[in-house]
């Protein structure tokens, strides 16, 4: 008999080891969650595969982030005659003239045959161009053409199979629509910030000669520049460019160069290796107060003629001066950028209407545009 209660006594103390065992390392087998006394916990109810949170911009960015590629360049470094000179390094050093200069941005593929567009100072100078892609695939890429004058650059790279974003309509946003920016800010790697658009047609910020940004508070850092700003669809609005900032980085003032221009110089670019724009041959300025009390203006609203170039478009039209010019082609123009712009986008040899206002008469005048000149990048 004592051998018996021996040998329960032992088997019991065996099952009590195992159970304690398993109970500490793997509570699942024993359908046994652990418990927190005095601590109560609610939890959500878990969510449906592939449901989207309310407000979620989750679908944009997985239709327009794997078309916004990293673009990383290399360019050789420019030696200065008073590299070697043994004075120069005795007071400022020996430096490495021979170390390669790096930079970093963004580009968007905007075509399935590899077109890229970017931001011309994101390449500008560049010797060597590399695209990264959201799948980590790498591709050198070769410049198509570059449009100083709106600050647009259009690479090319040779891959298959690759994400193409859809172009959006960006003459269509309004002032309060939800927008994302998605780039490579810091060389960190893709990231997708959200924001709404702040205002519209943006100029005389001094980038460009033509300028006509989306302005948005969508974080926009130090290498943004040439990613996408999209809208809830994840069609493109835009090419990150620019920010305003005191410090460097993000301030909640980013600037962004619609679709519609990028749009004219890809198509401008690809065709026909250059960005045709119209020339009338005017100097405008801007009708300030003064100026229209000078000129015995009222109630008008345009961009002040100073000046006709002779034998110019403008002056077979019969522009005159001192006119007011207040609409191009149907089109009100309140500022020089906005004029400049307006008359860029003419066809050249295509007839428009000019309409003008001379000592407060309402004039409409015929012009036939000319080719502007092609604009020359200055040389680094």
């Amino acid at each position: 008999m004592k051998r018996h209660w021996l040998l329960f006594s032992q088997l019991v103390t065996v099952a009590v080891a195992l159970w304690f065992v398993v109970a500490t390392l793997k509570p699942q087998w024993l359908n046994l969650a652990p418990r927190m006394s005095g601590l109560s916990l609610q939890e959500a109810p878990p969510m449906a595969p592939g449901a989207v949170m309310p407000g979620s911009l989750s679908q944009a960015a997985k239709r327009a982030a794997p078309a916004v590629v990293s673009i990383a360049t290399t360019q050789a470094a420019k030696k200065t005659p008073q590299s070697n000179d043994p004075w120069f390094q005795f007071f400022y050093g020996e430096r490495d003239s021979d170390a390669p200069q790096a930079g970093l941005g963004s580009g968007v593929i905007v075509s399935a045959e590899g077109y890229i567009l970017t931001n011309n100072h994101v390449i500008e100078g560049a010797d060597e161009i590399e695209v990264t892609l959201s799948d980590s695939r790498r591709a050198r890429a070769t410049v198509v053409g570059t449009d100083p004058e709106t600050d647009l650059a259009i690479l090319r790279i040779q891959l298959d199979r690759l994400p193409v974003i859809t172009l959006g309509n960006s003459d269509t946003a309004q002032v309060g629509d939800k927008v994302l920016a998605i780039g490579n800010p810091f060389g960190v790697g893709q990231t997708v910030t959200s924001g709404i658009v702040s205002a519209l047609g943006r100029n005389q910020l001094g980038i460009n000669t033509f300028e006509n940004f989306i302005q948005t508070d969508a974080a926009i850092n130090p290498g943004n520049s040439g990613g996408a700003l999209v809208d809830v669809n994840g069609s493109l609005l835009g090419i990150n460019t620019a920010i305003y900032s005191r410090s460097g980085g993000n301030m909640g003032i980013g600037f962004a160069i619609p679709v519609s221009t990028a749009r004219q110089v890809l198509e401008g670019i690809v065709r026909d290796g250059q960005v045709t724009r119209g020339w009338v041959g005017i100097e405008p300025d801007e009708l300030t107060p003064e100026l229209a009390e000078t000129f015995g203006l009222k109630d008008v609203e345009g961009v002040l003629i100073t000046g006709v170039l002779q034998n110019a478009p403008a002056a077979k039209a019969g522009v005159r001066p001192g006119d007011v010019l207040v609409r191009v082609a149907g089109e009100p123009v309140r500022h020089v950028g906005e004029l400049l712009t307006r008359i860029a986008a003419l066809p050249p040899g295509v007839p428009v209407k000019l309409d003008v206002v001379r000592r407060n008469q309402a004039l409409s005048l015929e012009v036939t545009p000319s080719q502007r000149a092609k604009h020359k990048a200055a040389q680094r």
